[in-house]
């Protein structure tokens, strides 16, 4: 079956949220319906060229979806990019739809002039971190969140 990596689309909405949600409580996280709203619009506009999206699609379902957005840096003269959220649907993990959705998100970024991709995960996320560890460098950073 193959794997199509393509910009989120506004008909995608229902699919989009299903995944979001997926990814939401895979990290026992909720966000109200007006962030739902508000995240998925700004994904689809054209005109807030700093947040975007990519999905997955097989046999015309929705499996993946990660969300990235470029910004500035104080050590660098070119913007950077965060990688926010990256999921895919359990049913078909193992098939490189992870990979190729970071990979996209890695070629996007390099036309836009911007060759620092970077992301979080948490520690527990096992699975998630083999494939990390492969296409990534692993940084000695740690969070703190107000």
């Amino acid at each position: 079956m193959t794997v199509t990596i393509r910009p989120l689309m506004a008909e995608d909405e229902a699919q989009w949220r299903r995944l979001w949600t997926g990814y939401l409580e895979f990290y026992q996280a909720t966000v109200p319906e007006e962030v739902y709203r508000t995240t998925f619009a700004r994904l689809i506009d054209p005109g807030v060229a700093h947040q975007n999206a990519f999905v997955a699609e097989q046999d015309g379902a929705l499996i993946g979806l990660v969300h990235y957005i470029y910004h500035a840096h104080n050590w660098r003269v070119e913007d950077v990019c965060y990688l926010q959220d990256l999921y895919v649907d359990p049913a078909v993990r193992g098939t490189g739809a992870g990979r190729r959705l970071i990979e996209a998100v890695y070629a996007e970024a390099d036309r836009h002039g911007t060759p620092s991709v970077y992301w979080m995960t948490q520690d527990f996320n096992a699975t998630a971190r083999q494939l990390y560890d492969r296409i990534a460098k692993l940084t000695p950073f740690i969070k703190y969140q107000r």
